[in-house]
C-alpha cells in the first residue's frame, strides 16, 4: 500500500470543507474523499465514520496514543475516528490540516465536532500516517 500524501489529503479536507461553519453529516463522506485525494482508494469502505478504524490501519496509518486530549499535539495528517453519541449513532471521523480539525466542515472549537461530542466526550482513537 503506497503512503498517503499527507499534502493532498488535507487540502482536498480544507477545500470541500462547508464553508458556513457547520456539519452537514458528510464527515465520512468528506474523509473518504480526501483520503482518496492523498491516494487510498479501497474498493470498498464503512458506512459509519466510527467504523473507520481497520481501514486506515489497512492504509498503513498508525494509531497514536492519546492518554490526555489536552496534553495531546496533533500532527498534519492524523485522523481521529469518534465513536457514537446519543445524537450520532454514526460517530464522526476528521482530519488534522496543520491547523484545524476538519471533517465536512473546519471545527473551529477544536478536536470535538459539537455540543453532544463535547458533553459526552465519547471513545476515539486517533491515527496517523
Amino acid at each position: 500500500m503506497p503512503a498517503i500524501d499527507v499534502d493532498k489529503f488535507t487540502d482536498h479536507l480544507r477545500e470541500k470543507a462547508d464553508k458556513s461553519g457547520y456539519g452537514k453529516g458528510q464527515c465520512a463522506l468528506r474523509v473518504r474523499e480526501a483520503l482518496a485525494a492523498g491516494g487510498y482508494t479501497p474498493s470498498t469502505w464503512p458506512r459509519h465514520a466510527k467504523d473507520w478504524g481497520s481501514w486506515l490501519l489497512r492504509a498503513g496509518f498508525q494509531t497514536v496514543k492519546v492518554t490526555d486530549l489536552s496534553a495531546y499535539k496533533p500532527l498534519k495528517g492524523d485522523v481521529a475516528v469518534i465513536q457514537a453519541t446519543t445524537s450520532s449513532k454514526s460517530g464522526h471521523i476528521q482530519g488534522y490540516d496543520g491547523t484545524s480539525w476538519i471533517s465536512d466542515f473546519v471545527q473551529k472549537r477544536g478536536f470535538w465536532p459539537g455540543p453532544a461530542y463535547r458533553d459526552e466526550t465519547p471513545d476515539y482513537v486517533v491515527y496517523r500516517p
